[in-house]
């Protein structure tokens, strides 16, 4: 098939440091290529990727110096390179949330977006009601909760390359914290049950300028003085295995419907059981007692981060494997193409000529596997 990738432009694809959505999205689009498929990627002209590159800016926005940057003109920019080329693809995958809409609607049933965001916010109801031609793809069942009305096709879990992070059989000692310093993060419950624990805490994170005022008057205080904590900063991807390798268990501690969690599928990739707060997606990806812990409070937390060194690190890497690879990944997206293009008329699917319209979803499943 030939399929169109489309990233926002806020990260590097994938990002250089912290970054979810383009990170997953370059993943998607290497292992696609690696499947047999024709993949263009449009992203900043910074993106590495095995795909064939459409450059819509000369950089990503959040690392480009430039003093002054609107986000919504370069959007629209990559949008009109889509639109100019529509006619190209066999499917266009968005990952841009619901920008696209008023632009694609004559080729809605070509698309497919997948929403990579909290769902539970005022505004968003009235535009997956409006436009409900385009087919939306969940990163967990749990996020489709403020919507059950809207037009899913399906959940794909995220997915990673299974060489990029290093297997660590054994843990150094200290728990770990990795994301961002936000309020919804609860990088204050992490210092909590480690200072409880008595174990060190290393927090590799970063702080948005939205976050300044949580960061100096909450976590600064608490990191201060406390001979257990080790704030790192930002890190990138070259630094996470040795970051989550060395680590006793990640700590997962949210306040909020986490649509995914990129960074417990990264920890399990290294064999370090996540201790997570029974919250958004946490369900749907940790394994209770087997690739870390689901908690529902501090109390709870503080005996699960206790015991989390007795879980077998090389079976949480093999459940990464089986569920969480990129191979897995695209080829749940391969299932969502294929009804795709099973739904639209005929003459314009890519099927074999020897495929005829009455063959069953199976066949076009099949094809679009590359089988």
């Amino acid at each position: 098939m030939k399929i169109a990738q489309v990233t926002p432009l806020y990260e590097a694809v994938p990002p250089k440091l912290y970054g979810g959505t383009e990170r997953v999205v370059a993943h998607l689009t290497d292992a696609l290529v690696d499947l047999g498929h024709d993949v263009t990627l449009f992203a900043s002209a910074d993106a590495q990727t095995k795909a064939r590159l459409a450059p819509v800016r000369d950089q990503a926005i959040r690392l480009d110096p430039a003093p002054l940057k609107s986000d919504l003109a370069a959007h629209l920019t990559m949008l009109g390179e889509v639109l100019d080329r529509a006619d190209e693809f066999d499917v266009i995958h968005f990952h841009t949330d619901m920008v696209h809409f008023p632009m694609f609607r004559r080729w809605a049933d070509k698309t497919i977006t997948t929403l990579h965001g909290r769902l539970d916010m005022k505004d968003l109801p009235q535009v997956y009601a409006r436009w409900t031609e385009f087919g939306l793809v969940s990163i967990s069942d749990d996020q489709r909760t403020p919507l059950p009305f809207a037009n899913w096709k399906a959940t794909v879990h995220h997915g990673m390359p299974g060489d990029q992070y290093v297997f660590s059989p054994r843990s150094q000692g200290y728990l770990a914290f990795l994301g961002r310093i936000s309020p919804e993060k609860r990088p204050d419950r992490a210092i909590e049950i480690a200072t409880k624990l008595g174990k060190p805490l290393k927090i590799a994170a970063k702080v948005d300028a939205a976050d300044k005022i949580y960061w100096e008057e909450t976590i600064r205080p608490m990191i201060q003085g406390n001979p257990l904590i080790e704030f790192i900063g930002e890190i990138g991807d070259h630094q996470k295995s040795a970051f989550l390798g060395g680590a006793e268990a990640l700590l997962f501690p949210i306040d909020w419907p986490e649509p995914f969690g990129l960074v417990m599928i990264e920890a399990m990739a290294c064999g370090t059981p996540v201790v997570a707060f029974r919250c958004g997606s946490t369900p749907e990806v940790i394994e209770d007692g087997a690739t870390g812990f689901l908690v529902d409070t501090l109390e709870q937390a503080v005996a699960a981060a206790g015991r989390a060194g007795l879980l077998d690190r090389s079976v949480i890497r093999d459940r990464f494997e089986l569920r969480f690879s990129a191979t897995a990944m695209a080829r749940g997206y391969l299932d969502v193409y294929g009804d795709l293009l099973v739904r639209r008329p005929f003459a314009e699917s890519p099927l074999p000529d020897r495929v005829t319209p009455l063959r069953p979803l199976d066949e076009a499943r099949s094809f679009a596997l590359g089988a």
